[in-house]
Formats: structure tokens, C-alpha cells, sequence
């Protein structure tokens, strides 16, 4: 019997249940913790709606104008040199959170965003061009350039490494 409620209702559900559960018998226990914890999460989730709602504005946009075959001529299984690029400085050029794009790469995936572009895309991320004077200040322009090439390089390389596994992983099921 339980075990059709549990399918019935859905585990993001059940866990919100007892996130609850447990927020009321803390609440009993020390009602400033609990106070504190709810402005806090008030507080972050306020800074968030703005990022939030660009993402969410670049997915509905990207769903109204941009056509699954344009995703999968540009970043599909036939992209070439150009999906690779636009992977590396759409991922140089990403801000924010790196949580809040995965609503927006899921939806590319769907359209037919190759894997190997996804992984190419969060590695680049790496690379912070706001904090490059910063970091050309402290460490020297050399090792700024060479750091940002690495992480290009690898970004390619991860990419690359992550399409041959999934291919490896696909194969065998």
C-alpha cells in the first residue's frame, strides 16, 4: 500500500514532504534556527530570480525561433569545427550559476546538442574573462594565457573523452 502511494505521488513530492517534516520538528526545537534558514533561503532565492528568469527567457526563445534541425546543423553529430567553437565561447561567455544552464542544455540535448559539445561547453566555463585582469595582476600575463589555453585544450580533450564513453557505454546495452 505504501509503496502506491510513493508511485502515486512522486519522489520531488515526498522529498518536499519531508523537508517539511523536518523544518516543523526543528522549528520545535529552536524556531531562530528555522527563521534564520527561511531568510536565508528568501534572500538567495530573490538574487536568483533575475538569472532565472533570463534562462528560462533564452529557452523559450530558443523553443520559439531556433528549429531542432538549425541545434543539430550547428551542434549535432555533423557540426564539425564550428559546434566546437560555438561550445568554447559559448561556454567562455556563460554567466552565473553553472545550475541554472542545465534546464537550458537539456533542452539543446533534446534538439540534438551532442554530448561532446555539452561537456566542452561546462569545462570552458572555467575560463572567467571578468577576472582575467585579476588574475593577469597576480599571476603575470604568461601564465594567464597559457592557464586560458589549457583550459580550452581540455575543454576539447574532456569532450572528446566524454563522446567516446557514452559510444563505449551505449554499446554495450
Amino acid at each position: 500500500m505504501i509503496r502506491k502511494i510513493l508511485e502515486k505521488v512522486g519522489g520531488p513530492w515526498i522529498f518536499l514532504i519531508i523537508v517539511i517534516m523536518i523544518y516543523v520538528f526543528i522549528a520545535f526545537l529552536n524556531t531562530n534556527e528555522i527563521l534564520n534558514a527561511i531568510s536565508t533561503f528568501l534572500k538567495t532565492f530573490i538574487r536568483m530570480i533575475p538569472v532565472l528568469a533570463l534562462v528560462f527567457g533564452i529557452i523559450f526563445f530558443s523553443n520559439l525561433f531556433i528549429e531542432p534541425k538549425n541545434i543539430s546543423k550547428h551542434l549535432g553529430k555533423k557540426a564539425g569545427v564550428k559546434g566546437w567553437l560555438i561550445a568554447i565561447f559559448g561556454g567562455i561567455l556563460s554567466t552565473g550559476p553553472i545550475y541554472l544552464w542545465y534546464p537550458l542544455l537539456s533542452d539543446l540535448k533534446e534538439k540534438g546538442m551532442k554530448d561532446s559539445f555539452i561537456a566542452t561547453f561546462l569545462y570552458s566555463r572555467a575560463v572567467k574573462i571578468p577576472l582575467m585582469p585579476m588574475m593577469i595582476f597576480y599571476f603575470g600575463i604568461n601564465f594567464t594565457a597559457i592557464l586560458t589555453i589549457y583550459i580550452v585544450i581540455f575543454s576539447i580533450i574532456n569532450g572528446f573523452c566524454v563522446e567516446k564513453l557514452l559510444l563505449k557505454k551505449g554499446e554495450k546495452e
